[in-house]
């Protein structure tokens, strides 16, 4: 179990890969650049030649992707949020890379608590732009007064707490999942950890991407209400 534990804690820690100018660049932001790098090639690959008569099958089913991703995130914010679709269908497609991508042998940037709570701020501040560029900023404030006044300090907490759920529930969820997976492995080495990692490496990461862009997506049509 020594061992077990070790290869735990060497998995979680998160080392920075380089240096630039003193300034230490973790592993997490080196797999996010690779992820963005080949998310970029594979986009200018794909668009290329692209015709508005007489499309290829391969634009076809490009096209088909893009829309079936855009009414994933379309379905949760509804018609006043269609604006933002775009964003959280990037970040979908972001996370869901990012949880898979363990499988090629890089280490999940998600696996690094600094990573979720970024997404999650950066989730928090749409959300908070989403209510006030629907409300107005005299109406937004109000809102923290409703329905009555005596409970405006809780509104106002929601701001530390809806992001800190998002980071912890990604974050948790990932973690969880590796170290059954890591558990697993201990115990039965060979044959039952490949159907597992069907489930924990691949069928949960995406599910988590899912749970992730759905929150942020509640919580922005609620903004907006």
């Amino acid at each position: 179990m020594g061992n077990l534990g070790e290869a735990l804690r060497e998995e979680l820690n998160c080392e920075s890969a380089f240096t630039i100018g003193g300034i230490g660049i973790s592993e997490s932001v080196v797999v996010t650049w690779i992820i963005m790098a080949a998310v970029l090639v594979l986009s200018l690959l794909l668009t290329r030649k692209l015709k508005v008569e007489h499309p290829s099958r391969r634009q076809l089913l490009l096209e088909q992707a893009v829309t079936s991703l855009e009414g994933i995130t379309e379905g949760i914010l509804g018609s006043e949020g269609k604006q933002y679709a775009a964003y959280l269908a990037s970040v979908l497609m972001y996370l869901g890379i990012a949880n898979l991508i363990g499988i090629f042998g890089f280490k999940p940037p998600t696996k690094d608590m600094n990573v979720t709570a970024a997404l999650a701020l950066m989730s928090i501040i749409l959300i908070e732009y989403a209510g006030i560029h629907r409300k107005g900023v005299k109406r937004w404030f109000k809102s923290f007064a409703e329905p009555i006044a005596l409970i405006a300090p809780i509104n106002v907490l929601e701001l530390v707490i809806k992001p800190l759920s998002l980071c912890m529930r990604l974050f948790g969820n990932v973690l969880g999942a590796f170290v059954i997976m890591e558990l697993i492995e201990y115990i039965v080495p060979v044959g039952v950890p490949i159907v597992f990692s069907m489930y924990f490496d691949i069928f949960d990461g995406l599910i988590q991407a899912y749970v992730f862009v759905f929150l942020t997506g509640l919580f922005m049509k609620e903004a907006m209400e």
